[in-house]
C-alpha cells in the first residue's frame, strides 16, 4: 500500500459517506496540508464518547499531516441546531455558551494534538456581520430547499411549528466553511444537509467545494439509541477511569466491534478481523477483547496507571480477584429511616427500579461485599459502606451519609 492508498484507507475507516471521494483523492495529491473542520456547538459542558467519533477522525487527519480546525459554534449555539429535533430547540444564553465552550476546549486535547489544532470560534466572523449581511446570506437559499431537510419536512407535514431562525442554522454552519476556506468538513450522518450547504456556499463564493465526510452516530450503552446524556446511555470522557472501564464492559458483544472500529486507535481493521475470527473459533474470550477496548479508552482519557487500577477494581468485583477498595467510593445521602435493600440498589444505580431490584433478589443475583443477599426487608442507615453487586456487570462501592 503506497502513501496515498494508506491515507485514503485511514480516512475512510468507519466513515459512512465521503462526498466526493475523487475530489478527496485529488486534493491529497496536491501535496499540501488540507484544512479539516469539524464544528461543535457548546450545548452542554461535557463531551462523551459519541463526540469523540469525530475527534478521532480529526486526529487521524492530524497524524497524516493535515491542519485540523476545531470550531466552537459559540454563535450557532445561540441559534440552536434543530437537527433531529421535532420541536424548536431552546437557544442558549451567551453566558451558557461561553462557559460550555471553555470546558470543551479543555477536553478535546485528550484526543487532539494541541500543537496541531487550530481552535476557532464562529463569532469571529458572525459577530462582525450586520443585518444586511445576514439577509444577503439568507437570500442564497430557498424555503423549498430547506424543507427538503428530513426533520423540517416531517415537522412541516405534521403541522408542527418551525421558527424562522432555525432556517438560518444550516446557512450559518455552511458559511463557516467559507470563512475558514475548508477542504474537508466532518460531521455525523444527521448533519449531511448542513455539510452540503457548506459546499454550495463555497461554490457561490468562488471557492472549491469542500469534501464532506460523514461519520455514523455512535450507539450508546444500550446498543440501540444514539449515545446521549439525556438517555443516560453515555460514557463521559471526564468520568473516572473505573466508570469508563465498568461501563465499557457492560456493552453487548456486537456493539463492541462497532466501538472498536469507531473509537480505537490501537486496533487496525486487519487485527479487528482476526479478533472476530478468534472469538468465533473460541480462541479468544469476548470479555478479554472488551477489556482491551476498556483499557485503551481509560488510558486515553486518564493514563495507563489509572486504567490498570480501574481494571484491577473490575476484576476484584467481577472475578473475585483483588482488592475492592480500588473501586471509587460514592457517598449517598440516606433518609432518616434508612433504605430498604431494593431502594438502596436503585439509589446506587445498580438497578433501574425497585421492582427490578426485588426481582433480582428473588433470583439470588444480589451480593453485598461478595455475599449473596436475599432479605429484602433489611434496612441500611447512615454509616453503611460496602460493594453492592447485581449480576456480574452492575456494581458500586457506596457509603451512606
Amino acid at each position: 500500500m503506497n502513501e496515498l492508498e494508506h491515507a485514503l484507507a485511514s480516512i475512510a475507516r468507519g466513515a459512512d459517506e465521503i462526498i466526493k471521494k475523487e475530489d478527496l483523492e485529488a486534493r491529497l495529491k496536491l501535496g499540501r496540508p488540507l484544512r479539516i473542520k469539524a464544528g461543535f456547538d457548546p450545548t452542554a459542558p461535557d463531551l462523551h464518547l459519541g463526540h469523540t467519533v469525530l475527534l478521532n477522525k480529526m486526529r487521524q487527519f492530524q497524524d497524516l499531516g493535515h491542519q485540523v480546525i476545531f470550531l466552537i459554534g459559540d454563535f450557532t449555539g445561540m441559534i440552536g441546531d434543530p437537527t433531529g429535533k421535532n420541536v424548536t430547540r431552546k437557544p442558549l444564553t451567551r453566558e451558557d455558551v461561553l462557559a460550555n465552550a471553555e470546558t470543551y476546549a479543555e477536553q478535546v486535547y485528550k484526543v487532539l494534538d494541541r500543537e496541531k489544532t487550530e481552535l476557532r470560534f464562529n463569532s469571529e466572523w458572525f459577530g462582525k456581520m450586520g443585518a444586511a449581511d445576514m439577509i444577503r446570506l439568507a437570500a442564497q437559499h430557498t424555503v423549498a430547499r430547506m424543507l427538503e431537510r428530513d426533520d423540517f419536512a416531517k415537522r412541516y407535514k405534521a403541522e408542527q411549528p418551525i421558527a424562522i431562525h432555525e432556517f438560518l442554522y444550516p446557512l450559518v454552519q455552511g458559511y463557516d466553511s467559507v470563512a475558514l476556506e475548508c477542504d474537508v468538513e466532518l460531521g455525523g450522518t444527521d448533519q449531511k444537509f448542513n455539510l452540503l450547504m457548506g459546499r454550495a456556499l463555497q461554490e457561490h463564493h468562488g471557492q472549491p467545494p469542500q469534501i464532506v465526510l460523514t461519520m455514523p452516530l455512535l450507539e450508546g450503552l444500550d446498543g440501540v439509541n444514539k449515545m446521549s446524556k439525556s438517555l443516560g446511555n453515555y460514557i463521559g470522557i471526564n468520568e473516572p477511569a473505573i466508570d469508563i472501564v465498568t461501563k465499557t464492559m457492560k456493552i453487548g458483544d456486537d456493539l463492541m466491534w462497532r466501538w472498536f472500529e469507531l473509537l480505537s486507535f490501537e486496533v487496525s481493521l486487519d487485527e479487528l478481523a482476526r479478533m472476530k475470527a478468534d472469538i468465533a473459533s473460541g480462541a479468544l474470550n469476548p470479555r478479554d477483547a472488551k477489556l482491551r477496548l476498556a483499557r485503551e479508552l481509560a488510558t486515553r482519557f486518564h493514563d495507563a496507571a489509572a486504567a490498570e487500577q480501574a481494571i484491577a477494581g473490575w476484576h476484584a468485583v467481577v472475578r473475585g480477584e483483588g482488592d475492592t477498595s480500588l473501586l471509587p467510593l460514592t457517598d449517598i445521602q440516606a433518609p432518616a429511616e434508612g433504605f430498604r435493600l431494593a431502594a438502596l440498589l436503585t439509589a446506587a444505580g445498580v438497578t433501574p427500579s425497585n421492582s427490578e431490584a426485588n426481582r433480582k433478589l428473588k433470583e439470588r443475583a444480589v451480593r453485598i461485599d461478595g455475599d449473596v443477599v436475599e432479605d429484602g426487608s433489611r434496612v441500611f442507615t447512615a454509616g453503611f459502606e460496602g460493594v453492592l453487586q447485581v449480576g456480574k456487570r452492575n456494581f458500586a462501592r457506596i457509603r451512606l451519609i
